[in-house]
């Protein structure tokens, strides 16, 4: 077909009310669809501002209002004269308040170079933050110095959210002299954290660690207190608008004597040992020496790792508590105790004697257990046995009563199980008898093996606070009574000690005997005895006690013990404890020189010099430390 001869497509003209309709239609559904989205809008509106505007206005004011944990101030510590041993002072601390700090690397990196800040502390630092809850203040370094402030203040401005703030920090004016049972505190470690009732520690860092501060910890705590504070956009703190305050730790009114201890101390001289004493009238313990010791102001803001390992590992042990934890062979300060178990036993008396060829054997037996006299001591009975502290005497006793016998009578004066002093961490020392040498060494126990328990060596062992404890129960002819540290308490939060009872220990014998055995223990002193130069100086008063050498280092049988060629910390042990006056006893002590080889020259002239002051109010000067001198025990 010829193009040309195409028909032309017909033209379809736009029909404009259809578009309008259209239009209309849209507009319609449009404006309703904004409509009814409007009422929405309305209705939300009216639903927030009539039902839901109280929540809304608490979450506001929660935005603008933060609550706060006050620490309550920690209770005082004193000794029975008023001073003060555990004190509370302020100190200025770094913190950081994470909502507001941001990037919290970042700080404290650009931190570190200006307040030269250690590793240790950084991290130390990440531990805090990681047990702190999410509102409270984060420490960055504890005990700011003045130029610590200074600098700080000079940049303060590029570090928002971190500020030197003012904490209530503890403070023992005393230093090292009751370390060992005050204790100290120290921040809370992230272990403790999770034990902890948040609410009860809350803006709270430290908590008791050790002795007297750990013992008493809820009481000496007290409440936490929290403050209602508004403030800006940026976090700074407006006013206070209500205030709960806290409620402060309950005050500790001790038994010990700070001058009592302070003699003590010094009367060790910088020796190794340990000295207790103890009312026996009331259980009060007047004072507890461990030597060397610390300085607990170290601990309460965290110590250094290099100084904690200095300590830790010095050869001396200055950390460890020799009072409460050290357990070493009692020697002979065990032989009047084992004397009235004669008696009641019924194995000895008074007037039963024995021919001391200075060693004793056993029958059918060659070997020979000596006396500390090689040349024996001759006719001996009780009396004579004490005041000389005769090995062979208590040699044959001891064959006589038997382990078991021995343990049952022993345990009565508190050896082998904790004296229940308000103190943690007592270390019980060992009572041996059948069955515990069987459940411990899973071996039989052997007749021979009664002679070195009977002397107080071998498998027995005791603290320096047993030996007290035991030397004041004779000395209130056998009233058992409990080591106390608390006297009283006051506050909100107060707590009283535990009362003493009343138990007697179970004795068979003549009531007199207990005075029998003052008797004896006075000769030790007053007579031909092991301590008689004691003697020397005292005025108004007679003292009763023992004397004691433990051995470290053993012997051969046939070997003479020779000082000279042992290294000075294999030497004996020095033991004295004792009670004055005789008549109506005010004060018992036990004492404890490591290596001091003598009793009588070593640990007794300690011992006079606590019931000098204690009786008398005479501060002794201390003793000269002969490392030549002799003496029985």
């Amino acid at each position: 077909m010829n193009p040309l001869n195409k028909q032309p497509s017909r033209l379809t003209l736009k029909d404009q009310q259809q578009d309008i309709e259209l239009f209309r239609q849209r507009a319609t559904f449009a404006g309703g669809f904004v409509l009814v989205a409007l009422g929405l809008l309305l209705l939300r509106y009216g639903w927030l501002q009539l039902f839901q505007h109280e929540q809304y206005v608490t979450q506001s004011e929660n935005n603008r209002i933060q609550l706060e944990a006050i620490a309550p101030p920690r209770g005082f510590i004193y000794d029975r004269n008023g001073v003060l041993l555990a004190d509370n002072r302020p100190v200025f601390t770094l913190v950081v308040n994470r909502q507001q700090a941001g990037d919290l690397d970042d700080l404290i990196r650009r931190l570190t170079p200006i307040l030269g800040l250690t590793e240790e502390e950084v991290e130390r630092f990440q531990k805090r933050l990681r047990i702190a809850r999410r509102y409270e203040p984060v420490i960055i370094r504890s005990r700011l110095s003045e130029e610590d402030l200074a600098t700080f203040s000079e940049v303060r401005y590029a570090f928002p959210g971190v500020n030197a703030e003012i904490e209530i920090s503890r403070y023992y004016p005393q230093g090292e002299l009751f370390a060992h049972v005050i204790g100290y505190v120290s921040r809370i470690s992230e272990q403790e954290q999770k034990t902890l009732d948040p609410a009860a520690y809350a803006g709270t860092h430290l908590i008791g660690k050790l002795g007297i501060e750990k013992f008493y910890e809820q009481a000496l705590h007290g409440e936490v207190g929290y403050q209602h504070v508004e403030t800006n956009a940026y976090g700074k703190q407006i006013r206070v608008l209500k205030r709960t305050p806290p409620v402060r730790g309950a005050d500790l009114t001790l038994h010990l004597d700070s001058k009592l201890q302070q003699i003590a101390h010094e009367q060790l001289a910088g020796r190794r040992g340990a000295i207790v004493a103890i009312d026996p009238r009331n259980g009060g313990v007047l004072a507890f020496v461990s030597n060397p010791g610390f300085d607990p102001n170290l601990f309460v803001g965290g110590i250094p790792t290099p100084l904690y390992k200095g300590l830790r590992d010095h050869e001396d042990r200055p950390l460890y508590n020799r009072a409460l934890q050290g357990i070493y062979p009692p020697g002979s300060t065990i032989k009047p105790h084992e004397g009235l178990g004669g008696l009641h036993y019924g194995l000895t008396n008074w007037e039963y004697r024995i021919a001391d060829p200075g060693f004793f054997m056993l029958p059918g037996v060659n070997h020979r257990f000596r006396d500390w006299k090689k040349q024996g001591h001759g006719i001996v009975d009780l009396y004579r046995a004490i005041e000389i502290s005769c090995d062979t005497y208590f040699y044959l006793l001891s064959d006589r009563m038997g382990v078991d016998r021995f343990h049952d009578w022993m345990s009565e004066f508190g050896f082998g199980h904790k004296t229940g002093i308000d103190l943690v961490n007592e270390k019980t020392g060992t009572l041996p008898s059948v069955a515990w040498k069987r459940k411990r060494l899973g071996a039989p126990w052997y007749r021979g093996e009664m002679m070195s328990v009977g002397i107080g060596q071998g498998y027995f062992t005791a603290s320096p606070l047993q030996i007290a404890l035991s030397t004041a129960i004779i000395a209130n002819k056998g009233h058992k009574i409990r080591p106390v540290l608390l006297k009283s308490s006051t506050g909100a939060k107060a707590v009283q000690p535990a009362p003493q009872g009343n138990d007697m220990i179970r004795y068979n014998g003549d009531p007199a005997d207990w005075d029998r055995m003052h008797e004896a223990m006075r000769r030790v002193v007053h007579g031909s005895g092991t301590a008689t130069g004691l003697q020397r100086g005292l005025v108004n008063y007679d003292i009763a006690g023992k004397t004691g050498t433990a051995q470290v280092k053993g012997i051969k049988q046939n070997e003479k013990y020779d000082e000279s060629r042992l290294d000075p910390r294999h030497w004996d042990h020095a033991w004295f404890m004792g009670f004055a006056p005789v008549v109506n006893p005010r004060i018992a002590v036990a004492v404890l020189v490591e290596n001091g080889k003598h009793g009588s020259t070593a640990a007794g002239p300690i011992a006079k010099a606590l019931f000098d002051y204690e009786i008398n109010g005479i501060v002794a000067p201390a003793p000269v430390h002969d490392s030549e001198a002799e003496g029985g025990e």
